[in-house]
């Protein structure tokens, strides 16, 4: 994969990269492990990262003008990780999303259970000229007993992006066997790395040395086509 498509790089505004440092050496771990260009994605969750275009993009314009100063040479863009709560809605209503691709969103939902009216939601964001990428589907734990779920996003529109990192059993063995599910039975379109900090750097180098690479490279992945986009 050429391209990262889901990562917190964009320094202070989230949970992910904190300083302009912290950045530049998760960006150089990417590049290192072969990444030539990156769509980073803040959270927007009304609560606890109230994120938009301005905050977003003004740290963009910080991190891009640190890289050209350290010399570090990368096609880097913002979207983001919209958490669907009613903000997102209002942002919906406006059609003011950030996209990882032409109408393509990258969407989160809670670890705890699935939001009410889950599947009316992704339906209204397709009527609005836009298409779902739900992130880490396999951390879900709700859906790991009804595995048949994730067919039924696929089948509504909604794509599907991995965490890499969840096939070492970062997030532990359950998550990793639904990870290996999900690409046993090809129902992935993306991978990201996720990366907010130095810890998922160095585990997903780690993948680089292990079997698991074999199989992420022969996987039909949609991220190359990202990188003429940035």
């Amino acid at each position: 994969m050429s391209t990262d498509m889901h990562s917190h790089l964009v320094p202070g505004i989230d949970d992910g990269a904190q300083t302009i440092d912290d950045s530049i050496e998760l960006i150089q771990k990417l590049m290192a492990m072969g990444f030539r260009s990156i769509i980073t994605t803040p959270h927007i969750k009304t609560d606890h990262y109230p994120n938009n275009k301005v905050t977003i993009g003004g740290g963009m314009e910080q991190l891009k003008a640190a890289l050209t100063e350290k010399g570090i040479q990368i096609p880097i863009k913002a979207a983001a990780e919209y958490y669907i709560d009613e903000y997102f809605m209002q942002l919906l209503a406006n059609k003011e999303l950030l996209t990882i691709r032409d109408n393509e969103v990258l969407v989160e939902i809670s670890f705890m259970a699935e939001p009410l009216r889950f599947h009316d939601i992704l339906f209204q964001m397709q009527t609005s000229g836009y298409r779902p990428i739900l992130a880490h589907p396999e951390r879900y734990i709700f859906y790991h007993q009804r595995p048949e779920t994730y067919r039924e996003l696929k089948n509504k529109g909604c794509l599907l992006q991995l965490n890499t990192i969840a096939l070492t059993g970062y997030y532990g063995k359950p998550v990793k066997q639904i990870a290996e599910y999900l690409l046993k039975e090809r129902l992935y379109d993306y991978c990201g790395s996720d990366m907010h900090h130095i810890k998922h750097a160095e585990t997903l180098e780690r993948i680089l040395d292990s079997n698991i690479l074999e199989s992420l490279i022969r996987y039909p992945f949609l991220n190359n086509r990202l990188h003429t986009t940035i």
